[in-house]
């Protein structure tokens, strides 16, 4: 894979760079016991790159439900802390922040997560003192599928947008890369599968 053309690399985490969708799915299942919600593991797959509150909101609204969505947000995030060990680098896009690294690239993490959960993954992962920038749901007011995340990691990074590309797991990611004028390749099951160019 030449990335020689681009000056920031953007990683978006969850699925991406750490197999820690897992343990959101799981939170979220004891969530929705709780709660008496239908789950459908595969619409909060789709889901990944949401916050917990926007997923929240989306699920009562799927269901036309009238509730507050924070007990939801609380009762997930609660399921989540209890979760020791979140999940797994994945190799293949490890290997490539990595190999970026070394060129002296400058790289972001773009994550829907929020900046604690964050900070533990990356940290306990050793991806942390990788990378330049964080930007998590904490740091903008529109979250992906909007470009916020991404523009706000390219501009912490101090690169041009044309000339960052985008690492994601989810079809919401790759919107919110395009929506950032972005290139954007497509993670699917810990394979790097899929380029999707932006077209200018």
């Amino acid at each position: 894979m030449d990335l020689s053309s681009y000056q920031g690399i953007i990683f978006d985490m969850d699925g991406t760079l750490v197999d820690s969708m897992p343990a959101h799915i799981n939170a979220w299942q004891q969530t929705c016991a709780d709660f008496e919600l239908p789950f459908e593991r595969d619409w909060f797959y789709a889901m990944g790159g949401s916050p917990t509150i926007n997923t929240a909101v989306a699920l009562l609204k799927k269901y036309d439900i009238d509730a507050d969505p924070q007990l939801l947000v609380t009762s997930k995030l609660r399921y989540f802390d209890e979760i020791k060990h979140k999940g797994d680098i994945i190799p293949a896009t490890f290997s490539l922040l990595q190999q970026q690294k070394a060129l002296h690239k400058p790289i972001a993490i773009g994550t829907g997560c929020y900046r604690h959960h964050a900070l533990e993954i990356l940290s306990t992962s050793g991806i942390l003192p990788l990378v330049d920038v964080v930007v998590t749901a904490n740091d903008v007011q529109r979250h992906k599928p909007f470009p916020d995340t991404f523009l706000e990691a390219a501009r912490l990074l101090g690169v041009p947008v044309s000339h960052c590309v985008v690492f994601e797991d989810t079809e919401l990611g790759c919107q919110a890369a395009h929506a950032a004028s972005m290139d954007c390749y497509l993670v699917r099951d810990g394979i790097i599968s899929e380029f999707r160019a932006f077209k200018r």
